[in-house]
């Protein structure tokens, strides 16, 4: 994190200063796509950005990191452990911790509500002793904590020129979107962590089950059965996409050519996954190729000069770009059975 960014946010302790610089480091590690998309946000902001993405990183890391052996019980009390760091560093504004005091010092400046990191360490703990989901129901419950309140906590920082109210459903549906994809690219590791983050109904539909995901990922088999299921789960996730894209125009102008990149870009895996023949994915990560990353970026870097450039001419806040804070549709339209 740059000076001037650090500088633009008015963080000036030192030791916060490190904190977010902690945060940066782990987005930019581990998040290639939102550390991109970030670099398009005004520099005030992306402190921020990186504060929260930092705390969900080093949670999921907790438990999901194949490198990490530990039993249940020790993972488990290394949660309660960032959970009692979070609750202190929430209610005092401070944290010995680099992560949660950055976190705590982002949830202040901005007003987040406390609830939504509250939900997300529930869905962690579910990592610890489940491993699989009945039904799309089963596992939106999860996805709420894990995903949905993301955007939720973001939607603060990134502004809005609609009532909050009005965004939120399509911000949480961008972070449905974007895990619902993770879930799809990574499909075999999380077979190797004993994982399956699919409906089992909608695969059983198919005839598929863990077994014969399992089969496929140590084989290389490429079976009929599990392409089509995949086939129908990216496009139950476009439609997710759909919903959320039509929150961007309520976002406040600034903000949307960074929200636009990440979800050009994240989509952008579903494309790869079909060219693929989804069958793949069992086997190795797919990606974006990065002069598709070059070029999604330049197109959003435009887009920022073009709002700042409105910005410093008018001396006032960006107008709202044609069709901007139009109410968008009911999120049932957008989300199928």
């Amino acid at each position: 994190m740059t000076a001037r960014e650090l500088a633009a946010a008015g963080i000036t302790d030192p030791r916060l200063r490190a904190a977010y610089l902690s945060c940066r480091e782990l987005n930019a590690r581990h998040g290639r796509t939102y550390f991109l998309a970030t670099r398009l946000l005004t520099a005030d902001r992306r402190p921020a950005v990186h504060a929260l993405y930092g705390f969900a990183r080093w949670a999921d890391d907790i438990v999901d990191d194949l490198g990490n052996r530990a039993p249940v019980a020790e993972k488990a009390r290394a949660l309660d452990r960032l959970q009692a760091d979070l609750a202190t560093g929430l209610s005092t504004g401070r944290s010995s911790h680099p992560v949660v005091a950055a976190l705590a010092d982002t949830a202040e400046r901005y007003g987040i509500e406390h609830r939504h990191f509250t939900d997300f360490m529930a869905s962690i703990r579910m990592d610890l002793d489940t491993t699989d989901y009945a039904t799309w129901d089963d596992l939106a419950r999860y996805v709420r904590g894990s995903a949905a309140v993301i955007g939720l906590q973001v939607l603060p920082v990134l502004g809005t020129c609609a009532p909050r109210a009005e965004a939120a459903p399509h911000a949480a549906s961008l972070g449905v979107a974007f895990q619902l994809t993770n879930f799809l690219r990574d499909v075999g590791e999380d077979l190797e962590r004993g994982r399956v983050y699919l409906p089992a109904d909608r695969l059983a539909a198919h005839g598929v089950d863990h077994e014969l995901l399992a089969r496929c990922r140590r084989t290389g088999e490429r079976d009929g059965r599990v392409v089509e299921a995949l086939r129908e789960l990216v496009a139950f996730n476009r439609g997710i996409y759909r919903h959320a894209a039509l929150g961007v125009p309520m976002l406040a102008a600034v903000s949307r050519p960074c929200v636009s990149t990440a979800l050009v870009l994240y989509s952008g895996i579903l494309d790869r996954i079909e060219a693929a023949g989804y069958a793949p994915v069992l086997r190795r990560r797919v990606a974006v190729p990065e002069h598709r990353r070059a070029t999604v970026a330049l197109a959003g870097l435009l887009r920022v000069t073009a709002a700042r450039t409105r910005h410093r001419l008018a001396a006032r806040p960006v107008p709202p770009w044609p069709g901007a804070c139009e109410k968008a549709a009911p999120i049932a339209e957008e989300h199928p059975g």
